[in-house]
């Protein structure tokens, strides 16, 4: 009696699983476009040295860390996974893959309910081996660690930009001033002339309020064009050292940096202007320092110059 007989090969899973490589830098700029290449090249290496893998596509974002930007490439991967023609995701590390903790555990907890294994390289963290609660611990302890590491380095950058007179805080647009094709900030005559008759009127006794009237009437529009000036813009102005061409940085949150550049960009006032104003903003004020600390005078408090 003759019969079938049916060969059926022996099936080893270990040999389907089909690598997907994730890839992501900030921007096209050269040095950017070599940490891609690198990454891609270190990645494709590590698939070759699993004989149980096989690389079966490469995804490549050009995208920075906002989150308005849309990243086509890590939704095309999403999309592969989930119609399971990618089982294993090989990625640099937890920054490349996702950008803030929340969209990384979504996409994670995403993959994994189809299935697929992500594996961070930098961080030598596989979901395969590391559960949940882990991971979310690891994945916060690693992201509050990169921040306070990219806070100091950005504010130490800026510390020694600002030491050594190449900070572009030194060059902020500021009003009565505008910036010349280099970038260098030039007098604006028209807008200088009104900065100089402000301190001016201040000096001859007009109050902050009496200022603004002056302004009115003559017509002329505040800096982000409205027909009445802001109080707090003439006190912010009649305060600011800028004008005399003298540029002091300071670090807001820790107050340690302080540096000063004079001449640093053309003055529209005198120093010996400013001083005045800052000695006639005392003389009016009625905040008083004495034994009892810092306190309101008990006279009643005029913004005008007070007569001699």
């Amino acid at each position: 009696m003759n019969s079938k007989i049916w060969y059926i090969p022996a099936r080893n899973d270990r040999l389907e699983k089909k690598v997907g490589i994730y890839c992501r830098v900030s921007t096209a700029e050269k040095e950017q476009l070599y940490s891609l290449a690198e990454q891609i090249s270190a990645l494709t290496r590590a698939v070759a040295n699993v004989s149980q893998w096989r690389l079966a596509d490469v995804f490549i974002d050009i995208a920075s860390a906002k989150g308005d930007i849309p990243r086509r490439e890590f939704e095309r991967l999403m999309k592969e996974c989930e119609a399971h023609n990618i089982s294993v995701v090989l990625t640099k590390s937890i920054s490349r893959f996702g950008r803030d903790t929340v969209e990384t555990l979504t996409a994670i907890n995403k993959l994994k309910a189809a299935g697929v294994r992500v594996i961070f390289e930098q961080e030598n963290l596989d979901t395969d081996e590391v559960d949940s609660d882990l991971m979310i611990s690891v994945m916060e302890s690693l992201a509050q660690a990169e921040n306070e590491s990219r806070s100091e380095n950005i504010r130490m950058g800026l510390a020694m930009r600002a030491a050594n007179g190449t900070s572009g805080l030194y060059k902020r647009k500021l009003y009565g001033y505008t910036k010349n094709i280099n970038g260098e900030l030039v007098i604006d005559e028209e807008q200088a002339k009104n900065v100089r008759d402000i301190f001016r009127w201040y000096l001859d006794g007009a109050s902050v309020l009496g200022i603004i009237k002056k302004l009115y009437d003559a017509g002329v529009l505040s800096p982000t064009g409205k027909e009445k000036w802001n109080k707090r813009t003439i006190e912010t102005m009649l305060s600011n050292e800028k004008y005399t061409g003298t540029v002091t940085l300071l670090d807001s949150a820790t107050q340690e940096y302080e540096y000063q550049m004079k001449e640093c960009i053309p003055p529209i006032i005198t120093e010996s202007e400013f001083r005045a104003v800052q000695e006639e903003k005392k003389n009016r004020s009625n905040i008083v320092t004495d034994d009892e600390g810092t306190h309101r005078s008990s006279k009643k408090y005029s913004s005008k110059k007070k007569k001699q």
